[in-house]
């Protein structure tokens, strides 16, 4: 049965969100906390979101391993734009201390088996629709494609449609959800298709 809060996070409950969820394909999108995973916790980064009444549902230090979980993954988040945290079943908003230069997935990401469990028990699909997130700071003009939105998945914030940030930058899409993510449907334009001729 899937849990609204991750177990093993650390509870930092926020009395903030942006509602219930609307429904629609489930997904979840991550996002960086720019600092130095080395130097600072999770805890520290979830108070700080708090404070700024921007909370996600979780804060995830990949290298130490340590997860905060603000808000229960039934309710939205407040990072994206419009209504976009309430898209879907679920839209589960991940903040990841790192840097949007310098790729996350490049780390050890420790625990990242336990969040994609959780994940996969309110069935956000292992595909990223969207293609891997482009490098910062090309990634702050990438294209934001709502036809992908809807599928559902995983995505960059500078995916999101709406959303006008560059992270997460460059990351290895298939360090977190497998070669599956190989498999991405970005649309191509008409004319990238060959015309064929009729064999007579």
């Amino acid at each position: 049965m899937a849990q609204a809060w991750l177990p093993g996070a650390i509870r930092i409950p926020s009395s903030e969100d942006s509602g219930p969820m609307a429904g629609g394909a489930p997904r979840t999108v991550w996002f960086i906390w720019p600092a130095d995973p080395h130097g600072i916790s999770a805890r520290s980064v979830a108070q700080r979101l708090i404070q700024l009444k921007r909370p996600p549902h979780l804060v995830w230090n990949p290298v130490t391993g340590e997860i905060s979980q603000l808000l229960p993954v039934m309710r939205a988040a407040g990072g994206l734009p419009g209504d976009r945290g309430n898209n879907g079943r679920v839209c589960v908003q991940i903040r990841v201390i790192g840097s949007a230069h310098e790729p996350f997935t490049d780390t050890k990401l420790d625990r990242l088996d336990d969040i994609l469990s959780w994940l996969d028990s309110w069935d956000v699909p292992r595909l990223w629709p969207a293609g891997p997130p482009r490098p910062f700071p090309e990634s702050l003009v990438s294209e934001r494609n709502t036809r992908l939105w809807a599928r559902g998945g995983h995505f960059g914030h500078s995916q999101v449609p709406g959303a006008s940030e560059g992270d997460p930058g460059s990351i290895d899409i298939t360090r977190i959800v497998g070669d599956e993510s190989r498999d991405f449907a970005v649309p191509r334009p008409r004319d990238d298709f060959p015309l064929l001729e009729r064999v007579v």
